[in-house]
């Protein structure tokens, strides 16, 4: 199962350019059982490894806009060090069930996003303007989102390169998996000085991601990705109405718990 699910997530990493936080952390939460927290480490560190395997193809196709992945880290870089920051203040109060909510906010927000942007994208057929200083500004949220939840810098990244910048596909997935490796490099440092990591599911998911990784980048030239992402959107709006729903169960079931304590004490 845990080959299975690496293989998968990095097969759409290849193709897509989305896919390493946003899908590794429900995944191992909701099917795995998983700690939350846990599953964020783990989530960049498996990010960093299978994007350590498709960053030098982009390289060697051109397909990394090196200026733009620079406007990309003056934001993304400082970002994923706060949110990760923020990660470790939640997990030391002790607000496992709030943390799961955020994610599924995160979640949901992003899913819902994305989903109404690619049904824009197949609206309008434009020349983008270069506007790709701005992505310093854009970044840093993406990144503060990379570092609490492990999700967004492939799916908000590749978002921003198709606003504000005129590459083209080729250059915006390639760009943003070099702009995903990085950050998730660094953060996954960050959690990895901080907390404990389930190494044994870490390797587990890797030898998976190596051969989901080779497959996808055989094929990238032969699927078409947008089918792709949008059955991925839809998959991960699901996943996190059901973080939401087992936080709001959780959150229901405290105030029971506790009278019934009470109730035992004072019988």
């Amino acid at each position: 199962m845990q080959y299975f699910i690496g293989l998968f997530i990095a097969f759409f990493i290849a193709l897509t350019g989305v896919g390493a936080g946003t899908i590794t952390v429900p995944v191992l939460v909701l099917f795995l059982g998983v700690p939350a927290a846990e599953a964020v480490g783990i989530g960049l560190l498996f990010a960093s490894a299978v994007k350590a395997i498709l960053v030098p193809a982009q390289v060697v196709r051109g397909n990394v806009a090196w200026r733009t992945l620079g406007y990309m880290l003056l934001g993304g870089v400082p970002g994923v060090l706060i949110g990760s920051l923020l990660l470790r203040g939640l997990v030391t109060a002790g607000e496992q069930n709030l943390l799961n909510a955020i994610l599924g906010i995160i979640l949901v927000t992003t899913a819902t996003w994305q989903l109404l942007f690619c049904f824009r994208r197949i609206q309008e057929d434009r020349r983008r303007p270069d506007r790709s200083r701005l992505l310093g500004l854009l970044m840093f949220p993406v990144g503060a989102e990379v570092g609490f939840s492990s999700a967004g810098a492939g799916a908000l990244g590749s978002a921003a390169l198709l606003s504000l910048t005129p590459l083209p596909p080729a250059q915006v997935v390639g760009t943003d998996i070099a702009f995903g490796f990085a950050i998730s490099l660094i953060g996954s440092g960050a959690h990895w000085m901080t907390g404990g990591t389930d190494t044994t599911l870490l390797l587990h998911l890797i030898a998976g991601g190596v051969v989901g990784a080779v497959t996808g980048v055989l094929l990238s030239t032969r699927i078409p990705k947008r089918p792709l992402r949008l059955a991925l959107w839809v998959w991960l709006l699901i996943l996190g109405g059901q973080f939401l729903v087992h936080s709001y169960r959780a959150r229901s079931a405290r105030p029971d718990q506790t009278a019934s304590r009470f109730s035992q004490t004072h019988s």
